[in-house]
């Protein structure tokens, strides 16, 4: 990690949700995601607050040696978004703790914050990951 990943880092992120990106394609073998309404899935909505995170501390990190996974995720979806219309990731980084990255986020639709919350990152060593996940292999 290079020295400039400071707490206080903010950062924005915008995304128009494609019609692929709402309930019924979260799951489609799923039946009872089929049948729901097409809005903005809960779960795209997690990955793009991801994808958020990695963009804003992408240039702080020695890619691709190191890389960030996901470990805790606390985000209310507090309105629905149909597709066409464009979601913006507003966050900042909060605290750095080691290679434990801690994010608090917004996300508006441009009528509705349809979620904030927080979201933790850590920070990896790809090689050594790779090979701990190896070992998990069959």
């Amino acid at each position: 990690m290079k020295p400039t990943l400071q707490p206080g880092l903010a950062f924005s992120f915008a995304y128009t949700v494609p019609p692929n990106k709402t309930v019924p394609h979260l799951y489609p073998e799923s039946d009872w995601f089929r049948a729901m309404p097409e809005v903005f899935a809960t779960g795209f909505m997690v990955g793009l607050v991801e994808w958020a995170c990695i963009d804003a501390i992408h240039p702080h990190l020695d890619f691709p040696a190191e890389q960030s996974v996901g470990t805790h995720v606390d985000l209310s979806h507090s309105a629905a978004t149909p597709p066409g219309l464009t979601v913006t990731v507003e966050g900042r980084l909060a605290t750095v703790d080691g290679r434990k990255l801690t994010f608090e986020v917004s996300v508006h639709d441009g009528h509705d914050t349809i979620c904030t919350g927080r979201h933790d990152r850590v920070v990896i060593d790809v090689e050594r990951f790779t090979e701990r996940l190896a070992r998990k292999r069959p």
